[in-house]
């Protein structure tokens, strides 16, 4: 591997580890209740919740590990986020939101950690269901229409670095993505704890 692709591993590898291990898993449901206005709040959003955004970045690594058509399952969850989060502010409940965003973590981090490929249409749409409960978490902070296209941008800006550095694991040690997802597993494993 080249110097340079082994230093950005190294910055990678250690910027995700002090992010888990420094900041507590957000549970998000209901915190807020509809406070966050606007486009730039909705842009920020995702970046707030280390789950969320450990999730958004697991999308397009996995992706980038094991897909041809990278943009096809990091498309279906920004889709259906957007969707979960627009129902979500129409008040249509959803149970278990904060144990099923862990178990995405959880999910996707055994997936990256194993390069488990799958046909395209069942990543999508296995991506597409933890993006449901993803977007009704961030429908009930986020208020207004404005907000939620600010989360999708955000959202899509995070997968397209998701599948970089999903690239640049392909390319590394087959530790590398081991690692990776492991730390995704570890956000999950926090989000977990911090439902007992």
């Amino acid at each position: 591997m080249p110097d340079r692709q082994r230093r950005l591993l190294r910055l990678i590898v250690c910027g995700l580890t002090a992010a888990v291990w420094t900041l507590p898993a957000m549970s998000h449901t209901g915190t807020d209740g509809g406070v966050h206005h606007g486009w730039l709040a909705g842009l920020l959003h995702p970046l707030t919740g280390m789950d969320h955004l450990a999730a958004m970045l697991a999308v397009g690594i996995w992706s980038a590990l094991v897909s041809t058509q990278r943009w096809m399952a990091p498309l279906a969850f920004a889709s259906v986020l957007l969707v979960g989060a627009l129902a979500a502010q129409a008040g249509l409940p959803t149970v278990a939101v904060e144990p099923m965003i862990a178990v995405s973590l959880l999910t996707l981090g055994l997936l990256i950690a194993a390069r488990v490929a799958v046909p395209q249409a069942v990543a999508a749409g296995l991506v597409a269901a933890f993006a449901w409960f993803h977007g009704a978490a961030h429908g009930h902070e986020l208020a207004g229409h404005a907000a939620l296209l600010g989360m999708v941008l955000s959202t899509a800006v995070l997968h397209g670095v998701g599948i970089g550095l999903g690239v640049v694991l392909q390319r590394s040690h087959a530790w590398a993505p081991r690692i990776a997802g492991a730390m995704v597993g570890a956000v999950g494993v926090s989000s977990v704890m911090a439902l007992v």
